[in-house]
């Protein structure tokens, strides 16, 4: 279709003519500019700045005994926790590795729905001692205040420290009461411990972990047998060539005698763990090998492809939540290295949940399966249905994006 344009009639100079489209290009422009000022105006174009989240104003558990009706008071937080985690401003000015001038020190994002206990955890005497609280500590971390914030105070430690036995003795040796400040627990010394599978009938985690000369003794030693849900440990190394397995983990291994067996075999294993009642990681402490002090809801502490071999004995079962558990799998496949090793020792479930859920959670992952056994937990009866398995799987040497 043809399109004809207007044009003056008038036959004056090309003055006139040009000087009527310069008014028309102008008019055109001038309309343009006022529909933008009114329907794109800065508000529209400019990203409005994030909205600040607020702080919960009380505790999760009190939560069921307030009114929904009428708000709780703002409670503010402790000047020490503000102190530590406002922006810091760096002496050496702009920083081309931060990306910036400051650095912000990180806490736990939950360490703040808990704002009465996470106040508690931060009052004390700068420059003083510490409140002898690690309950609280531990309360705190476990509700997923992790890494929790640093303090400027000192811990309280045993009255009449004893330093720890040398190697070899400290492996299978308990060490003296007087390494421990005991206030935490129920038991007040080592042989409380060791005696508490015969003497205690209450539940406890690891309940006869501290009886070295009990079953942990005897944990992963041993001629293998074909089907057992026991892997022992000189069988999982002979599957990689002799010097390749040298550093790794284990995932909730209370009192590090799977860290011990290990090093006995010249490889050095970092075991976490928590104080549940009893002290854990002073223990592991007092027999030579590294404890780190972390639930199984924080991101590994390791660089990508490093680690050769992942443990984890129980601690991995159907009492953590389906997601995380995901998202776990994925961080230890992510610290393996290529052709690394996760042994699944003992994982605990119950009637169809191995079929149904763990085993599609397990091969999204991507891991080759090298043993794969499963077996039935009779101990409390068959009715039941309750399950163990025990794996062990490898990283895969090539593993492109």
């Amino acid at each position: 279709m043809d399109i004809a344009i207007a044009t003056p009639k008038s036959t004056s100079s090309p003055f006139i003519f040009n000087l009527f489209f310069l008014s028309l290009l102008f008019s055109s422009n001038l309309l343009t500019y006022l529909i933008c000022s009114t329907f794109y105006s800065s508000k529209y174009l400019n990203s409005p700045p994030p909205t600040p989240i607020t702080r919960p104003t009380i505790d999760h558990e009190q939560s069921s005994n307030v009114s929904k009706a009428k708000p709780a008071p703002e409670i503010e937080l402790a000047p020490e926790f503000l102190a530590l985690t406002s922006q810091q401003k760096l002496p050496l000015g702009f920083n081309p590795n931060f990306g910036s001038d400051f650095i912000l020190p990180p806490v736990g994002r939950p360490c703040t729905h808990f704002p009465n206990e996470l106040n508690r955890y931060m009052s004390y005497e700068v420059n003083g001692s510490c409140p002898d609280d690690e309950l609280l500590a531990q309360k705190l971390l476990l509700k997923g205040c992790e890494p929790l914030p640093r303090r400027r105070c000192r811990p309280a430690a045993a009255a009449e420290y004893v330093e720890p036995y040398p190697f070899p003795e400290s492996y299978w040796t308990t060490p003296p009461d007087s390494s421990v400040v005991w206030t935490a627990y129920t038991c007040k010394n080592y042989t409380c411990l060791v005696n508490r599978m015969r003497n205690q009938k209450a539940f406890d985690d690891c309940k006869d972990c501290f009886d070295l000369e009990g079953r942990e003794k005897h944990r992963w030693i041993g001629p293998s047998i074909e089907g057992s849900l026991d892997f022992s440990i000189d069988e999982v190394l002979a599957v990689k060539k002799p010097g390749t397995i040298r550093i790794g983990l284990d995932i909730g291994g209370g009192v590090a005698t799977f860290a011990v067996r290990m090093k006995e075999r010249n490889i050095t294993i970092v075991t976490t763990s928590i104080n549940l009642n009893g002290p854990f990681n002073n223990f592991i402490a007092s027999r030579g090998v590294i404890p780190l002090y972390m639930t199984i809801s924080q991101r590994l502490p390791f660089f990508d492809n490093t680690l050769d071999i992942v443990h984890s004995m129980h601690v991995l079962s159907n009492w953590i939540p389906t997601t995380l558990m995901h998202f776990l799998f994925f961080d230890i496949y992510r610290v393996l290295r290529p052709g690394g090793l996760f042994w699944l020792d003992h994982f605990f479930c119950v009637g169809d949940q191995l079929e149904q859920v763990y085993i599609p959670l397990i091969d999204s992952i991507g891991f080759i399966k090298v043993k794969w056994v499963v077996g039935k937990k009779l101990d409390r009866g068959p009715e039941l249905r309750e399950m163990y398995l025990s794996a062990l799987l490898e990283k895969p040497l090539k593993n492109p994006w």
